[in-house]
């Protein structure tokens, strides 16, 4: 599955990254892992502790990737509104839900510190980030003064991860989109 240009530790990576989305930490065996990297029986062990360990390097690698495509938006060109407005739309596996979020629902991960923290520090880096964003806005006078960025911060976050949950409920992207619709248009700026 994975180019042979790919070394053993990083087929393994992507192939717990790609089970933990699809399956969940209980659902991804070793077997599974070993197989979906094309490799041999003991390679795991050779370049990891264990699952444990391999989850865990498989969680950072995903939420660095997160907290990179989140930056790229947030950082990125056009007015506070509008950088929030193209993280909301951008491109998402809607129906797959979100790589990092679905691990709050694993609970082994949510049981294991070491597991849950990768997780736990990039929804906050991205609240964070959101919410200099939303100052930056207020500060523009493009936001509501009265708004709290950090809430709003936590709004965005948990419409998004919100949405997910709602759009694989009902098999359809729609419930996302109009979540996502709706915060942006309480939002919007007055002027628009």
């Amino acid at each position: 599955m994975y180019s042979g240009g790919m070394s053993t530790s990083e087929r393994l990576i992507e192939s717990t990254r790609a089970l933990l989305w699809e399956r969940g930490y209980v659902g991804t065996s070793p077997k599974a892992i070993l197989e979906r990297a094309g490799a041999g029986q003991g390679s795991m062990y050779h370049h990891f502790k264990g699952k444990p360990d391999l989850a865990l390097a498989a969680i950072r690698r995903t939420a660095e990737e997160m907290v990179a495509t989140t930056t790229a938006v947030l950082d990125g060109p056009g007015t506070p509104y509008e950088r929030i407005e193209a993280y909301l739309l951008r491109e998402r596996e809607v129906l797959r839900g979100c790589p990092v979020g679905r691990l709050t629902m694993d609970p082994e991960v949510v049981a294991d510190d070491a597991l849950r923290a990768p997780v736990d520090e990039t929804l906050d880096r991205l609240r964070a980030r959101l919410a200099e964003v939303v100052e930056e806005g207020k500060g523009q006078g493009e936001l509501a003064p009265g708004l709290d960025s950090a809430e709003i911060a936590a709004t965005v976050v948990a419409t998004v991860q919100g949405g997910y949950v709602l759009a694989r409920a009902s098999g359809s992207p729609a419930a996302f989109d109009a979540g996502v619709r709706g915060l942006l248009a309480l939002l919007a700026p007055r002027h628009r």
